[in-house]
Protein backbone atom coordinates (compact mmCIF):
# COMPACT_ATOMS: atom_id res chain seq x y z
CA UNK A 1 0.00 0.00 0.00
CA UNK A 2 1.03 3.80 -1.10
CA UNK A 3 0.34 5.97 1.54
CA UNK A 4 -0.01 9.74 1.59
CA UNK A 5 1.10 11.93 4.37
CA UNK A 6 -0.02 16.13 4.74
CA UNK A 7 0.07 18.75 7.17
CA UNK A 8 -2.06 21.30 6.95
CA UNK A 9 -2.88 24.82 8.71
CA UNK A 10 -1.10 26.51 11.05
CA UNK A 11 2.12 24.81 12.04
CA UNK A 12 2.65 23.93 15.41
CA UNK A 13 5.57 21.67 17.77
CA UNK A 14 4.88 18.06 17.17
CA UNK A 15 4.11 17.73 13.27
CA UNK A 16 7.43 16.34 13.01
CA UNK A 17 6.39 13.42 16.01
CA UNK A 18 3.60 12.50 14.33
CA UNK A 19 5.30 12.18 10.45
CA UNK A 20 8.61 9.84 12.07
CA UNK A 21 5.77 7.70 14.08
CA UNK A 22 3.34 7.44 11.15
CA UNK A 23 6.84 6.20 9.02
CA UNK A 24 8.57 4.50 11.25
CA UNK A 25 5.82 2.11 11.71
CA UNK A 26 3.92 2.06 8.34
CA UNK A 27 7.46 0.69 6.73
CA UNK A 28 8.72 -1.35 9.60
CA UNK A 29 5.80 -2.77 10.37
CA UNK A 30 3.07 -2.68 7.79
CA UNK A 31 5.50 -2.44 4.85
CA UNK A 32 3.96 0.43 3.28
CA UNK A 33 5.62 2.85 0.94
CA UNK A 34 5.26 6.67 1.82
CA UNK A 35 5.17 9.70 -0.04
CA UNK A 36 4.83 13.47 1.59
CA UNK A 37 2.56 15.81 -0.56
CA UNK A 38 3.84 19.14 0.82
CA UNK A 39 2.32 22.75 2.03
CA UNK A 40 -1.09 21.26 3.17
CA UNK A 41 -3.99 20.27 0.92
CA UNK A 42 -2.28 22.68 -1.89
CA UNK A 43 0.12 19.24 -2.40
CA UNK A 44 -2.85 16.77 -3.37
CA UNK A 45 -4.72 19.39 -5.18
CA UNK A 46 -1.42 20.31 -7.39
CA UNK A 47 0.53 16.92 -7.27
CA UNK A 48 3.45 18.10 -5.19
CA UNK A 49 5.09 15.74 -3.30
CA UNK A 50 8.71 14.66 -1.59
CA UNK A 51 9.99 11.86 -0.53
CA UNK A 52 8.96 10.12 2.59
CA UNK A 53 11.05 7.50 4.39
CA UNK A 54 12.90 6.23 7.71
CA UNK A 55 16.23 8.50 6.18
CA UNK A 56 13.97 11.71 6.11
CA UNK A 57 12.65 11.16 9.45
CA UNK A 58 15.75 11.09 11.15
CA UNK A 59 16.65 13.63 13.90
CA UNK A 60 13.20 15.31 12.96
CA UNK A 61 11.21 14.40 16.70
CA UNK A 62 12.76 17.77 18.56
CA UNK A 63 12.11 20.07 15.79
CA UNK A 64 9.30 22.22 15.35
CA UNK A 65 7.17 23.17 12.25
CA UNK A 66 6.96 20.60 9.48
CA UNK A 67 9.27 19.33 6.97
CA UNK A 68 6.21 18.55 4.61
CA UNK A 69 5.41 22.55 4.94
CA UNK A 70 1.73 24.01 5.36
CA UNK A 71 -0.70 25.93 4.03
CA UNK A 72 -4.69 27.43 4.54
CA UNK A 73 -4.98 25.53 1.09
CA UNK A 74 -9.14 24.93 0.84
CA UNK A 75 -9.67 22.69 -2.15
CA UNK A 76 -13.66 23.43 -2.00
CA UNK A 77 -12.87 26.71 -2.87
CA UNK A 78 -11.14 26.05 -5.73
CA UNK A 79 -12.63 25.10 -8.81
CA UNK A 80 -12.58 21.10 -9.93
CA UNK A 81 -10.46 20.87 -6.57
CA UNK A 82 -12.03 17.51 -5.17
CA UNK A 83 -11.52 15.98 -9.04
CA UNK A 84 -8.19 16.94 -9.33
CA UNK A 85 -7.38 15.45 -5.50
CA UNK A 86 -8.65 12.19 -6.70
CA UNK A 87 -6.65 12.67 -10.27
CA UNK A 88 -2.97 13.22 -7.96
CA UNK A 89 -3.48 10.42 -5.72
CA UNK A 90 -4.50 8.20 -8.37
CA UNK A 91 -1.55 8.96 -10.57
CA UNK A 92 0.80 9.24 -7.61
CA UNK A 93 -0.58 5.55 -6.78
CA UNK A 94 -1.74 6.49 -3.03
CA UNK A 95 -4.41 4.26 -2.02
CA UNK A 96 -5.11 6.47 1.16
CA UNK A 97 -3.89 9.39 3.12
CA UNK A 98 -2.96 10.56 6.86
CA UNK A 99 -4.49 14.09 7.34
CA UNK A 100 -2.77 16.07 10.21
CA UNK A 101 -4.42 19.36 11.10
CA UNK A 102 -7.29 21.12 12.95
CA UNK A 103 -10.69 22.16 12.30
CA UNK A 104 -9.98 23.38 8.56
CA UNK A 105 -7.91 20.66 7.58
CA UNK A 106 -9.78 17.45 9.33
CA UNK A 107 -12.88 19.27 7.98
CA UNK A 108 -11.80 18.88 4.84
CA UNK A 109 -10.65 15.26 5.44
CA UNK A 110 -13.89 15.09 6.51
CA UNK A 111 -15.62 16.18 3.37
CA UNK A 112 -13.55 14.14 0.94
CA UNK A 113 -14.51 10.76 2.82
CA UNK A 114 -17.75 11.11 2.37
CA UNK A 115 -16.85 11.58 -1.11
CA UNK A 116 -14.92 8.35 -1.42
CA UNK A 117 -11.44 9.35 -0.37
CA UNK A 118 -9.63 6.97 1.91
CA UNK A 119 -8.05 9.41 4.82
CA UNK A 120 -7.36 9.04 8.28
CA UNK A 121 -7.06 12.14 10.71
CA UNK A 122 -4.65 13.15 13.18
CA UNK A 123 -5.74 16.38 15.45
CA UNK A 124 -3.54 19.40 15.85
CA UNK A 125 -3.65 22.61 17.40
CA UNK A 126 -2.34 24.86 19.78
CA UNK A 127 -5.76 25.84 20.03
CA UNK A 128 -7.31 22.54 22.38
CA UNK A 129 -10.33 23.27 20.81
CA UNK A 130 -10.72 20.25 18.74
CA UNK A 131 -13.98 18.46 19.86
CA UNK A 132 -13.50 14.65 20.47
CA UNK A 133 -10.60 14.33 22.11
CA UNK A 134 -9.04 16.07 25.57
CA UNK A 135 -6.36 17.25 24.40
CA UNK A 136 -4.40 17.67 21.35
CA UNK A 137 -0.86 18.23 20.62
CA UNK A 138 0.90 21.46 20.00
CA UNK A 139 -1.10 22.44 23.08
CA UNK A 140 1.14 21.83 25.67
CA UNK A 141 3.87 23.27 24.61
CA UNK A 142 2.25 26.71 23.84
CA UNK A 143 0.60 26.36 27.42
CA UNK A 144 4.43 26.47 28.58
CA UNK A 145 6.19 29.06 26.33
CA UNK A 146 3.43 31.63 27.57
CA UNK A 147 3.41 30.66 31.44
CA UNK A 148 6.98 30.97 30.80
CA UNK A 149 6.49 35.08 29.44
CA UNK A 150 3.89 35.11 32.46
CA UNK A 151 6.77 34.41 34.91
CA UNK A 152 9.32 36.61 33.07
CA UNK A 153 7.25 39.72 32.97
CA UNK A 154 6.08 39.55 36.87
CA UNK A 155 9.47 41.07 37.61
CA UNK A 156 9.30 43.91 35.38
CA UNK A 157 5.72 44.49 35.90
CA UNK A 158 6.90 44.73 40.00
CA UNK A 159 9.91 46.85 38.88
CA UNK A 160 8.34 49.73 37.05
CA UNK A 161 4.93 49.57 39.37
CA UNK A 162 3.09 48.79 35.71
CA UNK A 163 0.25 46.80 34.27
CA UNK A 164 1.43 43.95 31.76
CA UNK A 165 -1.16 42.53 29.48
CA UNK A 166 -0.46 39.55 27.81
CA UNK A 167 -2.24 38.57 24.46
CA UNK A 168 -2.20 35.05 23.59
CA UNK A 169 -3.34 33.44 20.83
CA UNK A 170 -7.13 31.62 20.84
CA UNK A 171 -9.66 33.23 18.02
CA UNK A 172 -12.59 31.20 19.95
CA UNK A 173 -11.46 29.12 22.35
CA UNK A 174 -9.33 30.19 25.92
CA UNK A 175 -7.65 27.40 26.61
CA UNK A 176 -4.15 28.50 26.18
CA UNK A 177 -5.02 31.97 28.33
CA UNK A 178 -6.83 30.32 31.20
CA UNK A 179 -4.02 26.92 31.73
CA UNK A 180 -1.37 29.57 31.40
CA UNK A 181 -3.07 32.50 33.43
CA UNK A 182 -3.24 29.85 36.48
CA UNK A 183 -0.04 28.17 35.77
CA UNK A 184 1.73 32.03 35.88
CA UNK A 185 -0.20 33.64 38.59
CA UNK A 186 -1.82 36.18 36.86
CA UNK A 187 -3.93 38.14 37.92
CA UNK A 188 -6.63 37.85 35.89
CA UNK A 189 -7.58 36.04 32.57
CA UNK A 190 -9.74 37.18 29.78
CA UNK A 191 -11.15 34.88 27.13
CA UNK A 192 -13.54 34.72 23.83
CA UNK A 193 -16.17 32.56 26.13
CA UNK A 194 -17.00 35.16 28.47
CA UNK A 195 -17.14 38.68 27.54
CA UNK A 196 -15.36 41.09 29.86
CA UNK A 197 -16.52 44.44 31.58
CA UNK A 198 -13.83 47.05 31.58
CA UNK A 199 -14.97 48.48 34.08
CA UNK A 200 -14.21 45.58 36.46
CA UNK A 201 -11.36 44.76 34.88
CA UNK A 202 -9.84 48.44 35.74
CA UNK A 203 -11.06 48.50 39.35
CA UNK A 204 -9.44 45.16 39.58
CA UNK A 205 -5.99 46.68 39.11
CA UNK A 206 -6.97 49.86 41.39
CA UNK A 207 -7.16 46.82 43.55
CA UNK A 208 -4.31 44.94 43.09
CA UNK A 209 -2.05 48.61 43.33
CA UNK A 210 -4.00 48.94 46.40
CA UNK A 211 -1.81 45.72 47.49
CA UNK A 212 1.06 47.09 45.76
CA UNK A 213 0.87 44.28 43.86
CA UNK A 214 1.63 45.20 39.63
CA UNK A 215 -1.19 43.34 38.02
CA UNK A 216 -1.07 40.67 34.74
CA UNK A 217 -4.13 40.27 32.54
CA UNK A 218 -4.07 37.26 30.16
CA UNK A 219 -6.00 37.99 27.10
CA UNK A 220 -7.06 35.68 24.52
CA UNK A 221 -6.98 37.06 20.74
CA UNK A 222 -10.80 36.70 20.54
CA UNK A 223 -11.75 38.18 24.01
CA UNK A 224 -14.30 40.80 23.75
CA UNK A 225 -15.64 43.56 25.80
CA UNK A 226 -18.88 42.88 27.33
CA UNK A 227 -19.86 46.71 26.67
CA UNK A 228 -19.94 46.33 22.72
CA UNK A 229 -17.86 46.13 19.89
CA UNK A 230 -16.39 42.96 17.89
CA UNK A 231 -13.54 40.84 17.87
CA UNK A 232 -9.88 43.03 17.62
CA UNK A 233 -8.63 42.50 13.63
CA UNK A 234 -5.43 43.03 12.41
CA UNK A 235 -6.90 42.72 8.55
CA UNK A 236 -10.47 42.55 7.77
CA UNK A 237 -8.96 40.03 4.58
CA UNK A 238 -10.19 36.15 4.83
CA UNK A 239 -8.25 33.65 4.37
CA UNK A 240 -9.34 30.35 2.13
CA UNK A 241 -11.72 29.44 5.05
CA UNK A 242 -13.18 32.57 5.74
CA UNK A 243 -11.40 33.50 8.93
CA UNK A 244 -9.96 36.99 9.19
CA UNK A 245 -6.68 37.98 11.02
CA UNK A 246 -7.01 38.70 14.66
CA UNK A 247 -4.42 40.44 17.09
CA UNK A 248 -4.37 44.06 18.88
CA UNK A 249 -6.70 43.41 21.59
CA UNK A 250 -3.96 43.20 24.38
CA UNK A 251 -3.14 46.66 22.93
CA UNK A 252 -6.63 48.15 22.87
CA UNK A 253 -6.97 46.62 26.72
CA UNK A 254 -3.82 48.44 27.84
CA UNK A 255 -4.90 51.80 26.41
CA UNK A 256 -8.27 51.67 27.92
CA UNK A 257 -6.71 50.70 31.84
CA UNK A 258 -3.92 53.60 31.23
CA UNK A 259 -6.74 56.29 30.18
CA UNK A 260 -9.27 54.96 33.22
CA UNK A 261 -6.97 54.21 36.38
CA UNK A 262 -3.83 56.12 35.42
CA UNK A 263 -1.39 53.55 35.75
CA UNK A 264 0.95 52.88 33.01
CA UNK A 265 -0.10 49.62 31.37
CA UNK A 266 2.05 47.81 28.64
CA UNK A 267 0.90 45.04 26.29
CA UNK A 268 3.13 42.19 25.27
CA UNK A 269 1.69 40.14 22.35
CA UNK A 270 3.44 36.71 22.15
CA UNK A 271 2.15 35.53 18.59
CA UNK A 272 4.03 33.09 16.44
CA UNK A 273 6.18 32.37 19.57
CA UNK A 274 3.76 30.18 20.69
CA UNK A 275 3.90 27.97 17.95
CA UNK A 276 7.63 27.64 17.21
CA UNK A 277 10.50 26.10 18.79
CA UNK A 278 10.92 22.72 20.29
CA UNK A 279 8.16 20.68 21.75
CA UNK A 280 7.91 19.42 24.94
CA UNK A 281 7.81 15.76 26.04
CA UNK A 282 4.16 15.51 26.84
CA UNK A 283 3.55 16.83 22.85
CA UNK A 284 6.42 14.31 21.89
CA UNK A 285 5.04 11.80 23.61
CA UNK A 286 0.99 12.28 22.27
CA UNK A 287 2.04 13.22 18.63
CA UNK A 288 4.26 9.67 18.09
CA UNK A 289 1.14 7.80 20.05
CA UNK A 290 -1.44 9.73 17.05
CA UNK A 291 0.85 9.24 14.71
CA UNK A 292 1.43 4.93 15.72
CA UNK A 293 -2.47 4.77 16.14
CA UNK A 294 -3.04 6.26 12.74
CA UNK A 295 -1.12 4.24 9.99
CA UNK A 296 -2.89 1.23 12.66
CA UNK A 297 -5.79 2.69 11.43
CA UNK A 298 -4.68 2.48 7.23
CA UNK A 299 -3.84 -0.79 7.65
CA UNK A 300 -7.01 -1.82 9.26
CA UNK A 301 -8.84 -0.06 6.48
CA UNK A 302 -10.46 1.88 9.08
CA UNK A 303 -10.95 5.25 7.39
CA UNK A 304 -13.08 8.63 7.76
CA UNK A 305 -12.00 8.73 11.11
CA UNK A 306 -9.83 10.55 13.86
CA UNK A 307 -7.33 9.51 16.00
CA UNK A 308 -8.03 10.94 19.71
CA UNK A 309 -6.78 11.28 23.47
CA UNK A 310 -9.41 10.04 26.34
CA UNK A 311 -8.01 9.39 29.37
CA UNK A 312 -4.73 8.38 28.70
CA UNK A 313 -5.73 5.58 25.72
CA UNK A 314 -5.84 6.91 22.20
CA UNK A 315 -8.97 5.62 20.37
CA UNK A 316 -10.67 6.11 17.16
CA UNK A 317 -13.31 8.38 16.81
CA UNK A 318 -15.91 9.37 13.47
CA UNK A 319 -13.86 12.12 11.84
CA UNK A 320 -16.37 14.45 12.62
CA UNK A 321 -16.58 13.84 15.70
CA UNK A 322 -13.55 16.37 15.99
CA UNK A 323 -14.52 19.04 13.40
CA UNK A 324 -18.20 19.19 14.15
CA UNK A 325 -18.00 21.58 17.28
CA UNK A 326 -15.71 23.80 18.93
CA UNK A 327 -14.32 22.88 22.38
CA UNK A 328 -14.63 25.85 24.38
CA UNK A 329 -14.17 26.65 27.56
CA UNK A 330 -17.53 25.99 29.91
CA UNK A 331 -18.70 28.84 32.67
CA UNK A 332 -18.52 26.54 34.98
CA UNK A 333 -14.25 25.51 33.86
CA UNK A 334 -14.23 29.82 33.56
CA UNK A 335 -15.91 30.01 37.41
CA UNK A 336 -13.43 27.28 39.25
CA UNK A 337 -10.84 29.39 37.90
CA UNK A 338 -11.26 32.63 39.28
CA UNK A 339 -10.38 31.49 42.94
CA UNK A 340 -6.49 31.65 41.74
CA UNK A 341 -7.06 35.40 39.82
CA UNK A 342 -7.52 38.38 42.17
Amino acid sequence: MRVGVLTGGGDCPGLNAVIRAVVRKGVREHGFELVGFRDGWKGPLEGLTMELGIEQCRGILPRGGTILGSSRTNPFKVEDGVERIKENLAAQGVDALVAIGGEDTLGVATKLADLGVDVVGVPKTIDNDLSGTDFTFGFDTAVNIATEAIDRLHTTAESHHRVLVVEVMGRHAGWIALHAGIAGGASAVLIPEQPFDIEKVCAHVESRFESEYAPIIVVSEGAVPLEGGGMTLQSGEKDAFGHVRLGGIGDRLAQEIEQRTGKEARAVVLGHVQRGGTPTAFDRWLATRFGLQAIDAVADGDFGTMMALRGTKIVRVPLVEGTGELKVVSPEEYAEAQVFFG
